[in-house]
């Protein structure tokens, strides 16, 4: 990554009083955690990495949170897209990186508690893009080598839907679009929930990307 796109990424600590910061063993039982896993995974994930999500508070508040774990090539969801590893699961394009090199899992925009409830209030802000730039800045300065994610169709109804942030998002901050597919589960999810806007075909709908950006200060081992 250049110095200019870092300089472009990195945002004030706080803006409208969200404030962010990694997660830490601290958190655990705080926090919402039920699509990070049970208690004693997310304390395994945050010895392993330093921490397993970046989060969003309102003042004390938790209003949303971007997930990640290590990267593991190959991962397939066991129940789709209703299961956390989709966003690992690259469907048969999972590229090959460098060991240290971390999974986006999904966005939780305006989750106050630990329900699939979101409070409308906090989506539609830019909080979202917000917590991949603390993210990117924090795995940069823990010397992680590369970060990859599974971008989602970039229709608002979809990404909603989803937890996720479209390709153009990931592209504007260095990642390189490495695979694109159209996801045959999701298709018929947008489908069956009328999520596809007018003049948006089943398919354009239902496109997934993988993404890949090298950080600049990974020991690229």
């Amino acid at each position: 990554m250049s110095k200019q796109q870092g300089d472009a990424r990195r945002v004030p600590t706080t803006r409208d009083m969200i404030s962010f910061r990694p997660m830490t063993a601290a958190d655990v039982g705080v926090v919402p955690i039920g699509h990070q896993g049970e208690p004693d995974e997310v304390l395994r994930r945050i010895a392993d990495l330093g921490s397993s999500a970046m989060l969003a508070f309102d003042g004390d508040r938790h209003v949303g949170q971007l997930q990640f774990r290590h990267y593991e090539p190959g991962i397939r969801s066991p129940r789709g897209l209703w299961d956390p590893l989709y966003w690992a699961d690259f469907a048969g394009h999972a590229p090959d990186l460098p060991a240290r090199t971390l999974s986006v899992f999904c966005y939780h925009v305006g989750q106050l508690d630990d329900t699939d409830a979101r409070d409308p209030r906090y989506q539609g802000r830019g909080l979202g893009v917000r917590l991949l730039d603390h993210f990117l800045d924090w795995a940069t300065q823990a010397g992680f080598a590369a970060v990859v994610a599974k971008a989602v169709p970039p229709h608002r109804p979809v990404m909603i839907f989803m937890g996720g942030q479209p390709a153009t998002v990931y592209q504007t901050r260095g990642f390189e679009t490495v695979a694109s597919w159209v996801d045959s589960e999701l298709r018929t999810t947008v489908k069956d929930r009328g999520l596809a806007p007018d003049g948006v075909s089943p398919d354009d709908a239902a496109r997934v990307s993988c993404c890949v950006l090298r950080l600049p200060y990974g020991s690229g081992a």
